[in-house]
Parts: C-alpha cells; structure tokens; sequence
C-alpha cells in the first residue's frame, strides 16, 4: 500500500467526522500490518486503536468509543466471525469490516449474514481502497442514526393507537422528554415500559447518546454492582480485564433502570450516591468516575408501598420518581386493539414464514372483548398463535377463541354450567357487539357499518340482547 510524503491540511481531514477524530479499531495478529494501516488512517486524520486478538478486540469495542473496526478473519485465539458476530451484539450499530488473505467464498457470505459491511482482501489494494470502506462504514452509520432520528420527529413509530389514553401518554412523554428531570416509568406486566422509555430517549436532547438498559431483576445480586459501575481487572475471580459498568456507558444518554423495585436494598444506597453527587467508582478501582447518564426507572410495583414495607428506600425513591410517567392497561385502551393485532399478525406472518393474512370484524371484535391481562405482550403472543395455527387468509372469531384458551375455557365453564346453544350464541353476539360499540366510541351507524349490518338490524339485536348504549 503507498502512503503519501506530503502533510495533508487539517481543515479538510476526512478523519475529523463531523468535526471528531473518528476512532478506527485495527484487529490483526501482525504488526507490520497493524502499523501500515494505522499510518494510512492517521494522515488522513483518523485517531487508530490496535488489538492482536480476539478477547483484547472485544474488551476494546466494549470500553473504548470505537467507531468503526477492520477485523481480520484469522486470530489467534478466537475466530474473527466469532468475534463479529460478538461485537455486533455488543454494539448493534458499530460498522465492522472483515478482512482475509485467504477467505473462501463461504466465509465472505458468512460475514455478510453476521453483519460486516465491507470485505477487503488481503494484501489490500491501494490506500484509496481503504479509505473507501472506512467512509462508506461511517456514512452508513450515519445514515442508520438519521433514519432513527427521522422515525423520531414523525412520531414515535412503535407506540401503536389513537385512544384517549396514548394521547395523554404522548403528551405527557413530549413534557418529560424536553426537560432533564428524572422519570418513573410505571404499569403492569406488558404494557411497554421499555418501549415508553425508549420514546422519551428518541424525543429528548440526548437522543444522539447512547441509550443503555440493566433489567436489575435479570442480575444475581452478587453481579449488579459491577453492571452498574464497572470493575478493575483483578477485582474478583474472573475479572481477566477492564470493563465499563452501565452509568460510564450511558454518559451523555438516558440510562434505564427496568424494574427497579426489585434492586437489592445494598445496591440502591449506592445508586443514589450518583443521583446525588454524579460519581461513582469501579469495583476493586480508586479513581473516582462522574457520569452525566439521565436516569429512567420503570417497575411494576407499588414502589410507595415497598417503600412503607422497608424493601425500599425512600429517599431513592423521591429522587426518581421527579416525573411519573404511568403505562395504560390494554383493557383501558381496546380500541386500540385492531390497529396493534393487525400491525403484529403481519410482523407474525412475516417472521414465521407464512401467506400474508387479516383480521375480519368478527375476528377484531372477538379480540376486543378479552380483558388482556397480560396486555400488549399477551396480544402480540396471542396473534403471533394466529399467524401459526390458523389457516386464512381472512380470520374469524373462532380462530382468535382457539388462541385464547382463557375465553374458550370460560365459555366451557358456562356449557357445564347447563346454558343451552342458544344462550352460547348470544353470549357470543352480545361480547362483539359490546366490543364493536367500545371501538367506535357508541356509534351505532359506525358500529353497524364495521360489522356489516343494516342499522335498523343492529338496533334490533341489541334491544333482543339487552344492550343499551354507553354500556
């Protein structure tokens, strides 16, 4: 490869992105390759960190703000698709380009499916070559960071349904979002805590920083402080490196707590040391960190009254809850139903391989009437058994009752009980008209409309079935 002899200008340095040093991590177990390719990034303004390894790579890409890798395919240690496919799912967003000197076919095709956006050949050709991939992996990042923001200013693109309860959850996340404070994200099981927190990150100032998660109930108690605040190497067994804990990670972003009620009481002394000061310290480490990470919290639990039982701290809890952002049950939005289960049967439809199907109104009133307690999740469960089980293309109510064993029990339960065929079907016809009636806000001509029915025959059904308006 040639590298140029004369300096190159400062100003028009294609390293310096976005008026940054863009930082290029160099994975290959040879030197003199390590140090060519260095040279060549670094005149064109490039900063450059190297790794001879695999696990030194990983321990890199996990600690150090890289913004793009060129790996090589052959590591001493671990196999340089290992490592991809690893560092990828450290950083889903970090480009990686793969390179070989003696890749077959199947190896490029494999680093492609794990994700390299690049393969460069080895000896590669001409600096021009690598400087390419080098901006085209960053200008794919970027492109990647615009679509999101874009997603972000046209709405938030996962928070389905127009019901009054979204709206106010909107407003309220717009308020929170522009301001700093901390927020209490609160609801049952299922109703999209984290995907809450994600659209308050998306709509606030730190939404180019890095959004980071820790589910404090998923880690063994013995384990969260070091997922919080990192560790040293040598601090305990099987501390072989360095590494950053959750709150030096979201530095500059939105770090959330998912379900906090269920932090060990030793840990949340702790975490409120930051909340209150912005410094911590790695275990087994003396150097005293500050993190600027905006605290997100979310649980399911009553933290007032685990806070009146002594399981959790009182103070902490003031110190997070400064905006309470509550979560709407799926029962208390079911007009929102049709726009989610459609939106899931065809994600479903996709993911399992099947024909594209839909949901008749018979179909969406039946799914109207459960009372989800399992909410959004016990949706997206109960439709993806659709797309799996049913045959279509258009479903009906007696598919959605073979996916919701509770409403198929609960009508059993009432044929053991002696009511007759008679007495099931117009239990069955009252649930979709009161279902139907619940979506279109207790419009009878809109109502009539969705079901397929004279107006006139509607009114009859109900006054047969004892139904009123408003019920």
């Amino acid at each position: 490869m040639s590298l140029p002899t004369e300096p190159v200008s400062m100003e028009n340095l294609p390293g310096y992105h976005r008026g940054v040093a863009a930082t290029v991590l160099i994975v290959d177990d040879e030197r003199n390759i390590q140090v060519t390719l260095a040279r060549a990034l670094s005149l064109e303004g490039y900063a450059t960190e190297t790794a001879g390894t695999g696990r030194e790579a990983l321990e890199k890409i996990a600690s150090l703000p890289v913004d793009l890798v060129l790996l090589d395919v052959k590591l001493p240690d671990l196999d340089g698709l290992a490592v991809l496919e690893r560092a990828r799912q450290t950083r889903p967003g970090l480009p990686v380009a793969v390179m070989s000197g003696h890749g077959s076919i199947e190896t490029v095709r494999q680093a492609f499916v794990l994700g390299a956006f690049d393969y460069l050949e080895k000896p590669i050709e001409g600096r021009e070559r690598l400087l390419a991939a080098v901006r085209n992996g960053l200008a794919l990042r970027d492109l990647a960071a615009e679509n999101a923001e874009l997603k972000r200013t046209t709405g938030p693109g996962e928070m389905l349904g127009g019901s009054p309860a979204m709206q106010r959850l909107r407003e309220l996340l717009r308020r929170a979002a522009a301001a700093e404070g901390r927020v209490l994200i609160t609801g049952e099981n299922g109703t999209g805590k984290e995907l809450v927190a994600r659209a308050l990150h998306d709509g606030s100032r730190r939404r180019a920083g890095p959004f980071v998660k820790l589910n404090c109930a998923a880690v063994p108690a013995e384990l969260i402080e070091s997922e919080l605040f990192g560790h040293e190497r040598g601090a305990f067994t099987g501390a072989v490196a360095a590494r950053r804990g959750k709150f030096e990670l979201a530095d500059g972003g939105t770090l959330l707590l998912d379900e906090v009620g269920d932090m060990p009481p030793a840990m949340q002394a702790k975490v409120l040391r930051v909340l209150q000061e912005g410094e911590f310290e790695r275990v087994g480490g003396q150097t005293t960190l500050r993190t600027d990470a905006r605290v997100v919290a979310a649980t399911n639990k009553d933290l007032l009254a685990e806070v009146a039982a002594g399981r959790f701290r009182e103070d902490l809890y003031y110190r997070l809850a400064v905006v309470i952002v509550p979560t709407p049950a799926l029962r208390d939005r079911k007009e929102d139903v049709p726009e989610l289960a459609d939106r899931f049967l065809a994600e479903a439809c996709e993911r399992n391989g099947r024909r594209p199907m839909t949901l008749g109104r018979d179909a969406q009133a039946a799914l109207q009437a459960h009372d989800w307690p399992g909410n959004v999740r016990e949706l997206r469960n109960a439709v993806e058994r659709l797309a799996i089980l049913a045959d279509g293309p258009v479903l009906g109510a007696e598919d959605v009752a073979a996916a919701l064993p509770g409403a198929r029990r609960a009508r059993t339960d009432r044929a053991r009980e002696g009511a007759g065929f008679h007495e099931l079907v117009e239990d069955a016809e009252r649930e979709i008209i009161l279902a139907a009636l619940l979506a279109h806000a207790d419009n009878v001509s809109d109502t009539a409309r969705a079901l397929g029915l004279e107006r006139s025959h509607l009114y009859k059904k109900m006054r047969a079935l004892g139904i009123k308006r408003g019920e």
